[in-house]
């Protein structure tokens, strides 16, 4: 589910679940995670580019997985097991020496949101779309609400997360969620590029130059994933959550309770 190819001083790692539009699995996010540390640790490699298969980058928690636990005597346990793992894994990108590049296509939903503002730069086609409606699904979008605050402010936030806005391309570049666009076909050689001119500069600077805007300027930024973890797994064992998963493996509108 996870493809890593080695291109100069470039890893890409590609989402490969291109039929369920590269919703992240547990297995998957593991495999991220490996993926992350095997280039870290690769010297050739200067840089990272993140991208998806097919039409869409990612579209978040496969939440047919997550609803497919609901009856489970041990499904709060998986859940709060995946909140966490998900925490780790964007926490591992933050702190990872090597920049990582974001290249999107189609949407960037929920999760697959917060794992675009997980990365340090983004390179987006003018087809990407941003969003975290989890409301919708009796969810809380709690690991997105601090990396988008973060990078872009809380307005933003607001609007992605109460609001239910959709951004499109050019409205995330506008906001600086996105640093570049391309076609379709060139957001990965763009992505690519930028690493190879980023390569050119001395790779302990470029280290510690991370480190300041990740780890010191943005402090609470762990701890509040931390929190925001929490608030994502206690959301799932509300009977909103279970409305809303019931809804949307059954392709229905959901019916919250009032």
């Amino acid at each position: 589910m996870i493809d890593v190819k080695l291109t100069g001083a470039t890893g890409t790692i590609v989402l490969q679940r291109p039929q369920r539009c590269n919703a992240l699995t547990r297995e998957m996010i593991l495999q991220l995670g490996q993926a992350l540390g095997d280039l870290h640790q690769e010297k050739r490699v200067r840089g990272i580019v993140l991208t998806g298969a097919g039409a869409h980058f990612c579209a978040g928690m496969d939440l047919k997985q997550w609803q497919e636990q609901a009856s489970s005597s041990q499904a709060q346990q998986h859940w709060f097991a995946d909140a966490q793992a998900l925490q780790e894994l964007l926490e591992q990108m933050l702190r990872l020496p090597k920049p990582i590049v974001a290249a999107v296509d189609g949407a960037a939903m929920g999760s697959g949101l917060a794992v675009v503002l997980a990365c340090d730069l983004v390179v987006a086609s003018p087809r990407a779309t941003f969003s975290a409606a989890s409301s919708r699904l009796g969810l809380v979008s709690g690991l997105v609400a601090p990396l988008a605050h973060f990078r872009c402010g809380a307005a933003l936030a607001s609007s992605l997360l109460i609001g239910g806005s959709e951004l499109s391309a050019e409205q995330a570049k506008s906001q600086g969620l996105v640093h570049h666009l391309a076609e379709p076909e060139m957001i990965w050689v763009r992505a690519s590029g930028w690493i190879e001119s980023i390569a050119g500069g001395a790779a302990e600077s470029l280290q510690l130059t991370k480190r300041v805007i990740n780890e010191m300027v943005g402090e609470p930024l762990i701890s509040q994933l931390a929190a925001g973890a929490a608030a994502l797994a206690s959301s799932l064992t509300t009977e909103a959550a279970s409305e809303g998963l019931d809804a949307f493996s059954n392709k229905r509108p959901p019916r919250f309770p009032k």
